[in-house]
């Protein structure tokens, strides 16, 4: 238990590191809104596809396919069961902030932080349960995070299926199901794309954050609330429930780490779209990025005593 804490902790200081220099780049006035909107989107429409495309370029067997399989229904059962917790919180709360409470304390980020994180953790082969929780996260909040943040109308069919993670995970999926492996320079290409994913991600994190009133931030209690249920009530819920299941010992940890990790960077995108608070969306953000630096070591560590 102690290894994993001092492993993941220092993974996570790596990370942080990472998204300091984002932060001052930001501060200084190098890396502004705009700047980071269009590195978000290098990230999201190539970068992150490309590493879900590369991890999956293996040979399936059929205890992978199995794997894979497990791993994306739980994740994917999880993230419902959550959705459905969190009506029973924040109920004071005005509409506006209420929605963005709630689906902040469900919402991870498990694409920028996540995929990272669990690589640093587990090695390359727990990248397969790190996709499989994007193919989810992808999934569901296309769907049932936009129906939450915005109204039934907001719902498009279209939108959620050609979003860039689902693109990227039906390229990959294709590919590694017939075992067709990409060209040479294709695929090298595709690598060194993929393997930009953490340091950039780290580094948009750490910019966006910078815009975020600090002091605000720690005065506030029900970010507190909403903190707490996103990195300690719901990792070791989900560590609880699955613990009966007798998972693989990777797969437990992966699932509990991408269930711990801080806000998504999509609820403030969905706030400011859905014209909901914008405010308490980047705070929360913020404060949980800054909270999970202690949190995440502490849950790792307990996943994989429990997980034996």
């Amino acid at each position: 238990m102690a290894e994993y804490f001092v492993l993941v902790a220092s993974q996570v200081g790596t990370l942080f590191l990472l998204m300091a220099v984002g932060y001052v780049l930001a501060r200084m006035g190098h890396f502004g809104y705009e700047t980071q909107a269009q590195a978000t989107t290098l990230l999201l429409y190539v970068v992150t596809p490309c590493l879900i495309v590369d991890t999956l370029q293996i040979s399936p067997t059929p205890q992978l396919l199995r794997d894979i399989a497990l791993s994306t229904v739980l994740i994917f059962v999880t993230y419902l069961a959550f959705a459905l917790l969190m009506g029973l919180f924040f109920r004071r709360q005005q509409a506006d902030t209420r929605a963005v409470l709630r689906f902040g304390a469900v919402y991870g980020n498990t694409g920028f932080m996540g995929i990272p994180l669990i690589q640093g953790v587990l090695g390359d082969a727990g990248l397969l349960y790190a996709i499989a929780g994007q193919v989810a996260f992808n999934s569901l909040v296309w769907s049932a995070g936009v129906r939450a943040m915005g109204s039934r109308g907001s719902f498009s069919v279209r939108k959620m299926i050609l979003n860039p993670g689902i693109l990227g995970s039906a390229a990959g999926i294709a590919l590694f199901l017939l075992d067709l492996r990409l060209p040479g320079p294709v695929g090298q290409g595709v690598e060194f794309l993929g393997s930009m994913n953490t340091p950039l991600a780290m580094v948009i994190i750490g910019a966006q954050m910078a815009s975020a009133d600090l002091p605000a931030t720690f005065r506030n209690p029900r970010l507190y609330a909403a903190a707490g249920l996103k990195l300690i009530a719901l990792p070791l819920l989900t560590a609880l429930v699955l613990l009966p299941l007798d998972l693989a010992h990777d797969m437990f940890i992966a699932i509990v780490i991408l269930a711990g990790t801080p806000t998504a960077g999509v609820t403030a995108m969905f706030a400011q779209q859905f014209r909901r608070d914008t405010v308490t969306a980047a705070q929360l953000i913020t404060l949980t990025n800054l909270c999970c630096l202690v949190t995440l070591p502490c849950c790792t560590a307990l996943s994989a005593l429990l997980g034996g």
